[in-house]
């Protein structure tokens, strides 16, 4: 099957494998418009990291976000993950995932503590985290941040007394949810960083 056979511009993509269902992810749709059989398996010419990470945003995405992930597949004779195999970036991907995060995802969610301002500011102000020696020395402040959010997480809890746990967490959840959005808009914009991390400047 060629890509003329998939209209982009109706497919939907869905949740989890579809092998011998209607329906498609990310990686099963790129098969298809590669013209190879509707599989999630990694195809030749693309980095494991890509189609991992690739995976697992199509997975923990709502329906509704998940559909801008189309983005990244083939149109136009245009494969953007094409050619990333091998291609000497894995290693500079997961750093960059790693760097995203330590300095992106984890201050985002002490944002929603108010005591919490100053841990997220360091974390965000450690050096980019580009190699194993950056990673490191990020190590004592990632390990301080997660106990001083579990601490505050403990009291919180407790503050808020058994008879109204179920409200506080509907509440948290609610709170939550524009920095969940938040995150994975940013999430989509790491995956195409990765593709070419060398272009990576900041």
């Amino acid at each position: 099957m060629t890509d003329t056979a998939i209209d982009l511009t109706t497919l939907v993509l869905e949740k989890g494998s579809h092998a011998c269902e209607d329906g498609a992810c990310l990686m099963e749709a790129r098969a298809l418009l590669l013209g190879r059989e509707k599989s999630d398996d990694r195809p030749p010419g693309t980095s494991p990291v890509l189609h991992n990470f690739g995976i697992s945003l199509n997975d923990s995405f709502g329906d509704e976000k998940r559909q801008e992930l189309k983005r990244f597949l083939p149109r136009d004779g245009v494969d953007p993950l094409d050619g990333t195999e091998g291609d000497g970036q894995d290693e500079a991907r997961s750093f960059l995932a790693l760097d995203w995060l330590i300095r992106t995802y984890t201050p985002a969610f002490l944002d929603l503590r108010p005591e919490l301002a100053d841990v997220a500011a360091e974390l965000r102000g450690l050096r980019r985290i580009v190699d194993l020696a950056a990673a490191q020395s990020a190590g004592p402040v990632v390990r301080a941040a997660r106990d001083q959010s579990a601490a505050a997480g403990d009291a919180a809890w407790a503050a808020a007394g058994d008879a109204a746990g179920d409200a506080a967490g509907d509440a948290a959840r609610d709170a939550l949810q524009p920095t969940v959005d938040q995150l994975q808009t940013s999430a989509i914009e790491l995956y195409a960083a990765m593709i070419n991390p060398a272009a990576v400047t900041a």
